[in-house]
């Protein structure tokens, strides 16, 4: 699907063409530069925009299929772009991605988004509105997206730290320890996820750096370039130390559940000792009682005086001396 096409003669739209073979016919007769937008387009689009431009077949296929990883390719003049746009959902704690895929030559830059994501309508109007940068030619829109996907990571950064905020809270609050563990478990995923949409990013554009003088790349556009790469290592750091934190939380819980689990089987254990030594100590007079009351007629202890009170002496004694032997050992 055609979204926006325009034809740019020294960074100011001269014209709107309305499908592909126009487009053709008003580069030709204007010059300049034409900047092709698609959404998810189709073989025959792709076709012919090979045939106009002499794409290569290899980055026509990656661009009908998609599913491509981060990456920069170049093919004679022309540059084949694989940029992973993001954006954070902070109630499934997920980072969805989309993927935008950009053939950038001497005079025309072709964009194809398989997603929503990014607004591409906003970065041409923002190069619109600055007809000086748009002027210094196609690397000036590769900057402009590339600064656009790379802003639209932030909110992904911020939104994963202050998830990863709450986790540190939990650790040592009250929580269930399997919904924590999966929230860390789940985070830690969805962290490397980004993280392997923004490394290749830094190599990327060091790629692109390495070409300026070979390619004539204009001077302000290799400035702004520079920029976007900090920013990207700059966000690349945050999540490298996003991971290394969660991995740390996972170590962490763990601990702290087993810790949990001994205090848990401890305190069970005492109780079994107290319920244990309790039964003993009722044991002992309870043995002794109940052989004076089996109802033999020869028992010499019933004729004697002092039978009954050795009896609950004996009975005595018994419970007694377990008490204090359980206290001793402090089973009490």
């Amino acid at each position: 699907m055609l979204i926006d096409n325009g034809i740019y003669v020294s960074g100011l739209r001269v014209d709107s063409p309305t499908n592909l073979e126009e487009t053709y016919e008003l580069l030709a007769d204007h010059g300049g530069l034409a900047w092709i937008g698609l959404y998810r387009p189709t073989a025959g689009e792709l076709a012919s925009l090979a045939a106009e431009f002499t794409l290569h077949p290899l980055a026509v296929e990656d661009a009908f299929r998609g599913h491509q990883r981060s990456k920069v390719e170049r093919y004679g003049d022309t540059l084949f772009v694989v940029l992973r746009p993001a954006r954070y959902d902070d109630d499934t704690e997920r980072v969805e991605f989309g993927e935008l895929h950009l053939f950038v030559g001497p005079d025309f830059v072709v964009t194809i988004r398989h997603a929503e994501s990014p607004d591409l309508a906003w970065v041409r109007r923002r190069l619109e509105s600055q007809s000086p940068l748009l002027a210094r030619g196609p690397e000036a829109i590769l900057y402009a997206i590339l600064d656009r996907v790379v802003d639209e990571y932030e909110p992904i950064v911020r939104g994963l730290e202050n998830d990863i905020d709450e986790i540190e809270q939990q650790l040592f609050g009250d929580s269930d320890d399997d919904a924590l563990s999966r929230r860390i478990y789940d985070l830690s995923r969805e962290v490397g996820d980004f993280q392997r949409a923004v490394k290749p990013l830094v190599g990327m554009l060091e790629w692109l750096r390495r070409g300026y003088d070979k390619y004539s790349v204009d001077v302000e556009v290799q400035r702004s370039l520079r920029d976007v790469l900090d920013h990207v290592i700059r966000i690349g750091e945050r999540v490298a130390e996003f991971r290394s934190l969660l991995d740390k939380a996972l170590t962490v819980h763990s601990a702290l559940v087993a810790r949990r689990q001994t205090e848990a089987s401890l305190r069970q254990n005492d109780e079994i000792k107290k319920i244990s030594s309790w039964a003993a100590i009722i044991f002992a007079p309870t043995l002794v009682g109940t052989v004076y009351g089996m109802n033999f007629t020869h028992m010499p202890e019933l004729d004697w005086t002092w039978g009954y009170p050795a009896a609950l002496a004996l009975m005595l004694g018994f419970a007694g001396t377990l008490y204090a032997i359980f206290k001793k050992k402090r089973w009490l």
